[in-house]
């Protein structure tokens, strides 16, 4: 299996979430994002495991846009607040109110500690390489060529600094949240010793 492998959908939906991404997303956010779906794809190829493409890309594009200050809340959880923004992108893309459920839910189950793979396979995709990316749980499931590959493409460039800030903030203000469970379980030297980094 190669990079080029990898089907990056190209839909409507997915060039503005795209675009939406790129807009909104620092440098390293952005990259993370692509990296996730990437990461996804990859460990979903691998293990024949079917998935809905474009509702995983969109939910991987904007699962932290939460985090943003544009779009910060201050009443609920970074990842709830995502959920809804990428509610109201997908119904300005035309997708069903099913659907926009879905990348909601999707976007809302990343930070799960675990999401059942028979329940929400693009949800638990999502957890999955979201947790790769950012404190380097499972990187070994991913070949190494690819990890190479995808690393050179999209590099790491400040993430580990910055998610570690915006995750310390969300959960400084938001204690409740999974944000503060993670930082008081010690996400910040996760994030320190990440292989990928």
């Amino acid at each position: 299996m190669t990079f080029d492998d990898l089907m990056i959908p190209d839909t409507p939906a997915c060039r503005g979430a795209l675009e939406v991404a790129a807009r909104y997303h620092s440098p390293s956010l952005l990259n993370h994002s692509i990296r996730a779906y990437l990461w996804a794809a990859v460990y979903a190829r691998e293990r024949g495991i079917t998935f809905d493409a474009e509702l995983l890309y969109v939910s991987a594009m904007l699962h932290d846009i939460g985090l943003v200050t544009e779009f910060d809340s201050h009443t609920v959880p970074y990842e709830e607040a995502g959920g809804h923004v990428a509610w109201a992108f997908c119904a300005g893309a035309g997708w069903s109110p099913e659907r926009r459920t879905r990348v909601c839910e999707v976007i809302i189950r990343h930070m799960w500690e675990e999401v059942p793979l028979e329940e929400d396979p693009e949800g638990h995709l999502l957890e999955l390489s979201t947790g790769m990316d950012i404190s380097g749980r499972r990187t070994e499931d991913i070949p190494e060529a690819i990890r190479k590959e995808v690393l050179e493409r999209h590099p790491r460039l400040e993430i580990a600094k910055e998610f570690a800030a915006c995750i310390s903030d969300q959960g400084a203000r938001k204690p409740s949240s999974f944000a503060g469970r993670f930082v008081r379980g010690g996400i910040l030297d996760r994030i320190a010793r990440n292989p990928l980094d």
